[in-house]
């Protein structure tokens, strides 16, 4: 085989480990992936990467190269192969890119929970020892992507009220993950922080720790004001919050047209059966059908697609980016791969079925919310499924880890198999 077939071969290993990555960025939130699902797209992923790694020097030359384009998967595919190396060399060309944006770090990060910890350890240890609040950054994230207590470090910045809000909200996030219940007194002080991402992330965690009182109230501020942090605080509000309050909290968001989408949303996160007639109803608006018959789903357990409760798309339906160059919207249609339901097959499905579900309590998948039930969709869920079933668990459990539902599918597979 001649030396220009060769690179053109690790070419294509560089190229198609930076599209696949792509690919499962949007797979780890997809309505329609199992984890059976993930880890066939991440074996995928990890026979390229596999092929860069065999390649040696000419594969990371060719990754190297493809840094400068400063794309997320192009970083995820070097970074991996900067870190199994432990290059410094190579690592310090990896943070270069990957500090110059959000989305080029994403692949960073993603390359860190790729790697198996063993591989990290070290490299960690000196990121959360550094000067450097990218570094800072970098390794806290490292660890509470797997779990990994880092220490003192937490604390230190948690108190740390000159800290960048960056590297302060990422700590404050990591200590709920990682369940630091030790932590909880630094936590509620940062309620007052002037800064958003600090108050939202020290909230959340303190949920995350088994508080119920002024922690979800802390968090009700943004969603009455509509902040940046609104999507983030619904799930864990709705979840959290008693069955009524709950209800209250969509009450008020049906006040706001602008808000039609998360109180569609909501419903499914409560789980309340009091809500599916009027999902149902929901169905025969085009723009919310889809993410109704998602939010049905998430109560009544009902798979719209495999029990053929689907329909045809709308006739003259558009949404997501057209053809036409004129056309300023170019973002994609968030329930694109979500089924169409049948509001009539849905009817009659839901009134055979009505009778085993009982108003003013929370289900999950057809099942009333238990441990036993939130462990069985970790099993077998859709991944958006499957996050529910984990922060379910996690505010279950104060001392139960948050589980991670983006972690390779391999490893994933092997934790759930080790728990059961």
């Amino acid at each position: 085989m001649s030396a220009a077939v060769v690179s053109h071969i690790i070419e294509q290993h560089a190229e198609e480990a930076a599209f696949l990555w792509v690919l499962r960025s949007y797979a780890v939130h997809a309505p329609h992936y199992r984890l059976k699902d993930l880890a066939k797209l991440d074996n995928r992923v990890e026979a390229h990467l596999d092929g860069l790694r065999i390649a040696g020097a000419e594969g990371w030359e060719l990754c190297a190269q493809a840094l400068e384009i400063g794309e997320a998967g192009e970083v995820f595919a070097a970074g991996l192969l900067a870190l199994e190396s432990k290059d410094p060399q190579k690592l310090v060309k990896v943070l270069g890119v990957a500090e110059t944006s959000p989305e080029a770090c994403k692949g960073l990060i993603s390359a860190l929970g790729w790697t198996e910890p063993a591989k990290l350890s070290g490299t960690v240890k000196q990121w959360l020892a550094s000067a450097s609040d990218f570094h800072k950054f970098i390794g806290i994230s490292a660890c509470s992507i797997h779990r990994v207590d880092p220490g003192k470090i937490l604390d230190d910045l948690i108190q740390d009220a000159d800290a960048p809000v960056p590297l302060r909200a990422r700590a404050l996030r990591a200590a709920g993950e990682l369940k630091r219940r030790d932590l909880i007194h630094g936590l509620r002080a940062c309620f007052l922080s002037k800064d958003a991402p600090v108050r939202f992330w020290a909230a959340w965690s303190v949920v995350m720790l088994g508080n119920r009182n002024e922690a979800l109230e802390a968090l009700k501020t943004f969603i009455v004001t509509g902040a940046k942090q609104f999507p983030k605080a619904l799930p864990i509000l709705l979840r959290a919050l008693p069955v009524d309050q709950a209800g209250a909290l969509l009450k008020g968001l049906a006040q706001y047209p602008e808000r039609q989408r998360d109180l569609v949303a909501g419903t499914g996160m409560i789980g309340d059966p009091f809500y599916v007639p009027w999902l149902i109803k929901q169905m025969e608006t085009p723009e919310l059908a889809r993410l109704a018959g998602e939010s049905f789903s998430f109560i009544t357990g009902a798979d719209i697609a495999y029990e053929d409760l689907d329909a045809d798309k709308p006739e003259n339906f558009e949404s997501g980016p057209t053809e036409n160059p004129e056309d300023e919207n170019v973002q994609l249609d968030s329930d694109e791969d979500l089924p169409w339901p049948d509001p009539v097959k849905i009817q009659s499905w839901w009134s055979a079925r009505q009778h085993r579900f009982q108003n003013s309590a929370r289900y999950l998948l057809g099942a009333p919310i238990s441990e036993a039930r939130c462990r069985n969709i970790l099993h077998e869920g859709f991944q958006r499924q499957r996050s529910a079933a984990a922060l379910e668990l996690a505010l279950m459990n104060p001392d139960e880890r948050l589980f991670e539902t983006r972690a390779p599918g391999w490893r994933q597979q092997g934790q759930l198999q080790a728990d059961s």
